[in-house]
């Protein structure tokens, strides 16, 4: 039986002396799944998403990834666990101004200490790939908001991570570069690659996963598998 690259089991996070955030959820995701995380602002997308990443812990439950006990790291055994398991794609690109297209998607591999010629290979294979390889030594500002979370992906990829989280990865984005990243995170999946997009937009969830885990007030009230509309 294959091991689960995520397993929730019973977690609760409380920020203060009103309703969880987090209310006894457990979820699986296997593997080559591609799933979204909905519901509306509050409804504990965000908690989930930082309890995987290992951003914050809950506080009852446990929350394992690829074999790792996430909720039992220290800082410094947290960061190392996000450098090899996770890429991180976010709404608002987080991409550094200072520092050119390729200069911003080698940052995950030195960081991690790949070689600089390596590196920089890699990241060349990525661009190319997600069709921006044109602006390789272009500075983020000078790019359109598609071309900019194209990078953030390219980045996100960079370690070849077994998992990869979307948080409202078209959020920030216009119709027509909303549609290309949708496509593009199909085609990952469509590759193996695993994915968690958390997001409020069902007609993003439908048609880059084949599953739909809802959120309302901390607790999952549905899960559903479906055939995506691509």
């Amino acid at each position: 039986m294959t091991e689960p690259m995520i397993a929730v089991r019973a977690a609760t996070r409380r920020y203060d002396e009103g309703p969880p955030a987090l209310d006894d959820v457990t979820l699986t995701v296997v593997p080559g799944e591609a799933v979204a995380i909905l519901g509306p602002s509050g409804s504990g997308k965000s908690t989930l998403l930082n309890l995987v990443a290992g951003l914050d812990r809950p506080d009852s439950g446990t929350v394992t990834v690829n074999g790792v006990r996430v909720d039992s790291l220290g800082e410094t055994a947290s960061a190392g666990y996000r450098r090899r398991t996770l890429g991180m794609i976010f709404q608002f690109f987080n991409l550094l101004d200072d520092l050119t297209v390729t200069e911003n998607v080698v940052l995950p591999a030195q960081l991690a200490g790949m070689p600089r010629r390596e590196a920089r290979r890699r990241a060349g294979e990525l661009l190319e790939t997600l069709g921006i390889d044109r602006h390789t030594g272009a500075y983020p500002g000078r790019l359109s908001g598609g071309e900019r979370q194209r990078v953030a992906v390219a980045r996100a990829l960079m370690n070849r991570p077994p998992l990869l989280l979307a948080d409202e990865p078209t959020g920030a984005l216009d119709t027509a570069s909303g549609e290309d990243v949708i496509g593009l995170l199909a085609d990952l999946n469509a590759d193996g690659q695993t994915i968690v997009v958390v997001t409020h937009d069902v007609r993003l969830a439908r048609a880059c996963t084949t599953r739909t885990v809802e959120l309302v007030d901390g607790r999952v009230v549905s899960d559903v598998r479906a055939e995506p509309v691509r």
